[in-house]
C-alpha cells in the first residue's frame, strides 16, 4: 500500500464524492485518473483492506427494521458460516466472538416480518438453527475514522 492508497482510504470512508463519476472526483483530489482510483479501490477491496462502500442509515428514521442477531455456529464451521451471512444482501456486517452465541451479524429490512423471513432463510442454507434476535432498546452511533 503506497501513499495514493493511503489517501484514498482517507477520503473513502467519510467523504465519498456523491456525484455521476464519482472516482474521476476521487482521482482528480489524490492527482490520478478515475481509472486508476477504481482499480485501486477495487484492489484494496480484493486485499479485504475495504470491505464495503456504502451509506450508512439510521433505519428507523427511514421506516425500516434492524436487528442484533446472535448465532451458535459450530467452531469449526464459523468461517464457512459467516461467509454465507455475509452472501445475504439485508446484513450489514458480521463478526466472531468468544462465546457460545460466537457468530454475532445485523439485519436491516423494511419491516420485522421480512428480517423474520432473512432468519429463515440463513437458517435454512447455513444448518444453524441457534439464533437470537436482540433488537435495539436505544440508538449509539459510533463514528469511527482510521487515519492512514
Amino acid at each position: 500500500m503506497d501513499d495514493t492508497d493511503r489517501g484514498l482510504l482517507n477520503i473513502i470512508q467519510t467523504d465519498f464524492p456523491i456525484s455521476a463519476r464519482p472516482y474521476d472526483a476521487l482521482g482528480e483530489r489524490l492527482g490520478i485518473t478515475g481509472d486508476e482510483a477504481l482499480s485501486r479501490v477495487r484492489a484494496l477491496k480484493d486485499a479485504g483492506i475495504v470491505r464495503k462502500i456504502g451509506p450508512s442509515f439510521d433505519t428507523r428514521r427511514i421506516g425500516h427494521a434492524s436487528v442484533l442477531v446472535a448465532a451458535k455456529v459450530p467452531a469449526e464451521h464459523l468461517q464457512e458460516v459467516a461467509a454465507i451471512v455475509s452472501s445475504f444482501p439485508e446484513v450489514t456486517h458480521n463478526y466472531g466472538r468468544e462465546f457460545a452465541y460466537n457468530l454475532w451479524f445485523t439485519v436491516v429490512c423494511s419491516s420485522e416480518e421480512q428480517i423474520d423471513a432473512v432468519l429463515e432463510r440463513i437458517k435454512s442454507k447455513t444448518g444453524v438453527a441457534d439464533m437470537f434476535k436482540l433488537p435495539a432498546e436505544r440508538m449509539f452511533k459510533i463514528k469511527v475514522e482510521f487515519e492512514f
